[in-house]
């Protein structure tokens, strides 16, 4: 047990030492030394209760979900039937009510229909999406299910929490929090950042992006008063657009969305210099695109960003390639940011701000400070009492308690995580954990010597034994902190971090470095008592 080898000693230390330089970048960036720009920065992120922030609740309105399956199961059955051998002509299709509705020219084919559809009411998963029935013998009628609208709007909002989390690693932010609340909530906190109003333009934006054929049967007359040919819908310009104010009437169906885009660039035109948005498609999309284009030459067709029209240029000739230009009066912060929204993909359901807070970094310090310094005078009570009780035993000790808070803090920057106040309190109670290690210790080798074993003997017996309540009472608190960072959220995560790091360290530098450093005292001084 008491036996170390130079390997041995220079494997624990190097462990030790790295992880303590680790700890460096974060310690100097409170000072005014500036760590080597050629060397590694591994740094602590401060949460938002420490270095201020922002937090911000939105909602979802989970309509958008309902009408935008109704659409695509309506695209969806036009193609069918039309793609059917032979054709099954249908008429009168509607969307009212919440269900699709539409007639068979000829009620003998409703079982081949209803076949034929079977894949696209069931989906994908174990919940049956859609119910059928036929009203009137010819008449077919889809209406979604419960249980299937609650899968949609589940997965909307799953995949609403990693657009979110695209556009805000986008801005360059560190380390922000963003976790789903009840059924239609979605908390974003943003440590370090003071203005949200870029972030809610940011996150408030859909990107719905959609190119579609405009209507040139509609009557002007008409669209300016909110009416559309049957399968079309009227769609009003953007406030930016040199149309503002009025609206077109756009195909609802067979037009292309921006679900097909890699990337978006902010740019300028060569012509006018104005900011426009590079977008570039998919080998699918690429293909749709030319395939919409090559078909309609001469006719204009609309580019419509979260439901209102950018422009409606005509189609001169067939773009092929997979890419395309968007303009729109934008500005570089605009363009750019509908960039961002863009490559990080289209939300699928809208969200509203429904609450903000900005936290103001001066808070932040008041508890740091405050952190501090209980942490600052809890340890040199503690480090008091330990040396007036073991001695030299007391200052091995209290030097492996520093080494303990430098490792923790390395390994934090090491893996990048967050330290928030309750990580602060996990920082106080590692402190306590490991002194407690040390006291088990000691107050074993004393009842070893009070037996009357010799020195060397009560050190190794002491270790030993103390050893496994230390372990046990660890594996006990590993557990703990497990469950805590599995469960947790937020600041809990945040302490559940730092007490697990710190059980490692701990048993590290109280247990196996305090072990070796009293090895080699032992070894070269051969003391014949221990003074405990």
């Amino acid at each position: 047990m008491l036996e170390f080898p130079t390997w041995r000693k220079a494997w624990l230390w190097s462990i030790a030492i790295i992880a303590m330089l680790a700890a460096l970048p974060s310690l100097l960036s409170a000072t005014s030394i500036r760590w080597p720009e050629a060397l590694p920065d591994p740094m602590v992120n401060l949460g938002l209760d420490l270095a201020g922030g922002s937090h911000i609740l939105l909602e979802a309105d989970p309509r958008e979900v309902r009408v935008q399956r109704l659409e695509n199961m309506e695209e969806n059955v036009r193609s069918l039937m039309r793609n059917a051998e032979p054709r099954i002509r249908i008429g009168d299709v509607s969307t009212r009510d919440g269900r699709l509705s539409f007639i068979l020219d000829d009620p003998s084919q409703i079982d081949r229909a209803r076949e034929i559809m079977l894949p696209s009411m069931n989906g994908t998963g174990l919940v049956r999406e859609w119910d059928l029935s036929v009203e009137d013998g010819n008449r077919v009628i889809l209406t979604p299910t419960a249980e299937g609208i609650d899968q949609a709007v589940g997965d909307a909002m799953e995949s609403a929490v990693e657009v979110v989390r695209k556009r805000i690693d986008e801005l360059g932010t560190r380390e922000p929090t963003i976790i789903r609340q009840g059924d239609t909530r979605i908390v974003v906190q943003v440590p370090g950042l003071q203005d949200p109003e870029a972030l809610k333009a940011l996150l408030g934006e859909t990107a719905q992006l959609e190119f579609k054929l405009v209507d040139q049967n509609a009557l002007p007359s008409d669209v300016a008063e909110g009416r559309a040919p049957p399968g079309s819908e009227v769609v009003p310009y953007a406030a930016t657009s040199d149309f503002a104010g009025s609206a077109i009437a756009v195909r609802r169906l067979g037009g292309i969305r921006g679900d097909n885009l890699t990337g978006a660039q902010q740019s300028f035109d060569p012509q006018t210099n104005e900011p426009v948005v590079n977008i570039q498609f998919d080998t699918d999309g690429g293909r749709r695109f030319a395939k919409l284009t090559t078909e309609n030459v001469g006719r204009p067709f609309a580019i419509i960003l979260d439901g209102q029209v950018l422009s409606a240029p005509n189609i001169n000739e067939p773009i092929r390639g997979g890419t395309a230009q968007i303009s729109g009066g934008f500005s570089v912060d605009t363009a750019n940011r509908l960039a961002i929204s863009l490559r990080s993909g289209a939300l699928p359901v809208d969200l509203a701000v429904i609450e903000e807070r900005t936290v103001g970094p001066d808070l932040g310090a008041d508890s740091i400070r405050s952190g501090m310094l209980a942490m600052a005078i809890g340890s040199v009570l503690v480090i008091a009492l330990m040396i007036a009780s073991y001695g030299r035993f007391g200052i091995y000790a209290t030097v492996a308690l520093g080494i303990n808070v430098l490792m923790i803090l390395g390994i934090m920057a090491g893996l990048g995580t967050t330290l928030t106040l309750p990580g602060i309190a996990g920082f106080v109670l590692t402190i306590g954990a490991a002194v407690d290690a040390n006291v088990l210790i000691n107050e074993r080798i004393r009842e070893e010597r009070a037996r009357g074993r010799r020195v060397v003997a009560a050190v190794e017996t002491g270790y030993k034994e103390a050893s496994r309540a230390i372990y046990d009472a660890n594996v006990t608190n590993f557990i703990a902190g497990v469950l805590l960072f599995l469960f947790g959220s937020g600041p809990i995560r945040g302490f559940a971090v730092v007490l697990i790091i710190g059980l490692f360290t701990s048993v590290f530098t109280a247990v196996t470095l305090t072990r070796m450093w009293v090895a080699g005292w032992l070894r070269k001084a051969r003391p014949s008592d221990l003074h405990l």
